[in-house]
């Protein structure tokens, strides 16, 4: 009775998973590539260095204001980043799934 179960519950994350994005495309989409530019990829460059050297600095003999706008500089900068990344993101449902699939199969 337990594999029955199983495999119930298998099939039905699986039916799920597998059925909205079948529906979600009418076939007519075509993709458009990502192009990242030397341009673009010098910028981010900067940035990070930016980070690395807030990151790396002493920030004990500064104001309060200026620790203030330090953070607010680094939280705009990754937030810059964020959004020029095109990286694959995860919803929280599907992290979900993926752990229940790996729980049933081992």
């Amino acid at each position: 009775m337990k594999t029955i179960t199983k495999f119930q519950i298998l099939l039905l994350v699986l039916s799920i998973a597998t059925t909205a994005p079948a529906f979600a495309t009418n076939g007519t989409h075509e993709k458009t590539p990502i192009t990242n530019t030397a341009e673009e990829k010098a910028k981010v460059d900067v940035m990070v260095k930016r980070i690395k050297e807030i990151r790396d600095m002493d920030k004990s003999d500064l104001s309060r204001v200026e620790r203030k706008a330090l953070r607010k500089e680094v939280r705009d900068i990754k937030a810059t980043l964020k959004a020029s990344n095109n990286g694959v993101y995860l919803s929280v449902g599907a992290i979900l799934i993926i752990i229940l699939l790996l729980i049933l199969i081992l």
